[in-house]
């Protein structure tokens, strides 16, 4: 069984509202603008750390981490990309892919909304943890948690961290 912590979207910005929330969490995963190699090194120092590169990544970030990160975690096979899409609309950058070999979960960031679904089609989960970061429109800035117990998820939270306005 393992606890996962969940974000994207940090564009560079710090919170140590991370380290509080993720503190019962054995990973942490980011799915792109992560913004900074500081706050990767941060997130990483704290606990095992697996991230993707975003479209607002630099240089640095992308010598660190793919455009997509697919990997076991438990029984589960996870698919991490920053721009993905959703059930119904997935990024044509990622589409064959999914339909190919769809994973059991799929992790995207990008459109800092906040989106949890299930693809009945490619039975998979759909998660994009919204914005966790200052930077972008979105009014609430978000990140997740969730247990994966061999191949089943357990007991997802959606936390809000406060507003886009407000640290």
């Amino acid at each position: 069984m393992k606890r996962i912590g969940i974000l994207s979207d940090t564009h560079s910005y710090w919170d140590e509202k991370y380290l509080h929330y993720f503190e019962p969490c054995d990973e942490i995963w980011h799915a792109g603008d992560i913004g900074s190699v500081e706050v990767a090194e941060k997130l990483a120092a704290f606990r095992p750390f697996r991230a993707v590169c975003g479209n607002c990544d630099g240089g640095d970030l992308r010598l660190m981490y793919r455009d997509i990160n697919r990997f076991k975690c438990e029984d589960v096979d996870v698919l991490i990309k920053h721009i993905g899409g959703y059930p119904g609309n997935y990024d044509s950058s990622v589409r064959s892919m999914l339909y190919a070999s769809p994973p059991q979960l799929f992790i995207t960031g990008h459109s800092h909304i906040l989106r949890v679904k299930y693809d009945k089609t490619l039975g998979l989960l759909h998660v994009n943890p919204g914005a966790a970061g200052m930077q972008g429109w979105h009014k609430d800035r978000t990140i997740v948690r969730l247990t994966i117990d061999g191949r089943d998820f357990k007991d997802m939270e959606v936390i809000t961290l406060g507003d886009n306005k407000t640290k």
